[in-house]
């Protein structure tokens, strides 16, 4: 089990930016996939990005693509979800999470199988 703590929420006006941080324990994150997901209000939670265990392979969903940026360093044992162009939309509960297996090229649920996660960070965006 990875124990993950994210941060860098908070409230932004549309069009701005802001870089969130999930940083994880344990000796096993080098070897495993990492995601970023959101929950809006009222809505179930959905996949933002994902980046695989060394961070050469990422994946985006549609609603970010060209406006995030998911990356890693592994010697930090730390995942990072950069955000550009912030939409009133984009307003919800980020969370990171981890894959559960190690060395897995997926990067995307469902065959990411993300199986930790952390508090949750909220971010706001102002229209």
């Amino acid at each position: 089990q990875v124990h993950l703590v994210e941060s860098g929420g908070g409230l932004v006006q549309a069009g701005g930016s802001l870089r969130l941080s999930c940083a994880a324990n344990g000796r096993t994150f080098s070897s495993i996939a990492m995601g970023w997901f959101r929950q809006a209000p009222g809505k179930e939670r959905e996949f933002v990005a994902g980046i695989n265990w060394s961070g050469v392979r990422t994946h985006y969903a549609d609603s970010v693509k060209g406006r995030f940026t998911i990356s890693r360093d592994n010697p930090k044992n730390t995942v990072y979800l950069q955000m550009n162009s912030l939409k009133p939309e984009d307003t919800a509960v980020y969370y990171c999470a981890a894959g559960k297996t190690y060395y897995s090229e997926y990067v995307s649920p469902p065959s990411a199988d993300f199986g930790s996660w952390g508090q949750g960070t909220r971010v706001t965006v102002s229209s």
